[in-house]
Parts: structure tokens; sequence; C-alpha cells
């Protein structure tokens, strides 16, 4: 955190995304033909694999990215819907990724979900993702700035 202002939202957006975590509900069938449109073939087989809430989540962000950038790239946009991909592999709910989130890494499990940037880019590249949505799973190039705000 380096501005007064994400040390103040930081716990805003923590609690937001709690509570919109808890409704298992699958995000509405517009929502998922929108997201779609801007896979590769393995990448939405990637997708796929997150909860329903997290697949909520990640519309929401890149709907919001692509209004923050109009000029997104289908790339970046998959970039913005696949941004907690690597969190699959932690196994964790909400309840658990609350603790992780508390704690730090402390547990194997923890440890993955601390990590889901570069576990995210690892499983982005075995799918065949651009370079650009490698950048953004992984947290850098030069559309990551917008994601980051997007995803607040």
């Amino acid at each position: 955190m380096s501005t007064l202002g994400e040390v103040i939202l930081h716990p805003i957006h923590l609690a937001r995304r709690f509570v919109t975590s808890l409704p298992p509900t699958p995000p509405l069938p517009s929502d998922e033909v929108w997201a779609d449109r801007h896979f590769l073939d393995g990448e939405r087989s990637l997708w796929v694999q997150l909860s329903n809430q997290d697949r909520r989540h990640s519309i929401g962000v890149a709907r919001r990215f692509v209004e923050a950038r109009p000029g997104a790239t289908r790339a970046e946009i998959a970039g913005a819907l696949l941004h907690d991909v690597g969190k699959i592999e932690c196994g964790l709910g909400t309840f658990g990724r609350v603790a992780a989130t508390l704690l730090g890494p402390r547990t194997e499990k923890f440890r993955i979900y601390h990590d889901h940037e570069a576990i995210g880019a690892r499983l982005a590249v075995e799918a065949g993702s651009d370079d650009a949505t490698i950048a953004l799973v992984d947290e850098r190039g030069p559309a990551y700035p917008t994601l980051k705000v997007c995803d607040y």
C-alpha cells in the first residue's frame, strides 16, 4: 500500500468482497456470454474452474476495466477476467480466504492463496494465453495500474 487512500480503502474493499462472496449464485447468463467473447479456449477452461463468487467478481472487475480503458484489447480483457485464476489451486472457501488474508501465508494452502498471481500466470501460460493476458494475471504490464484500481 503506497497511499493513504489505498490504506483506507483496503479494509472497505475486503469487507465488500466478503459480503459479495457469500451468495453462491452463478453469474448472469448475459455476463457469462460477455466473458466468453474475450477468452481463448484454454482460458475459458481455466475461468470455469473458478467458483461462482469468483466468476461474478471477475466479471465486475473486467467490466470496470473496460470502462476505464475503452481501448482494451481482447487479451487485456481476458487478463482482467482471469486476474484471480491462481486461487483455484488453494482450495480455500470464503472463510479460509479471510483467515489467509488475516494470518498470512502460515500454511501451504494460505501460501498458495498469497501466491495466486504467479500461479495464475503459470496457468495462463499453460492455457496458451497472450503475453498481455499473462502480464495482467501476474500483476505487471502497462494495463496493470488500471486493473489494480478496478479490482477495488
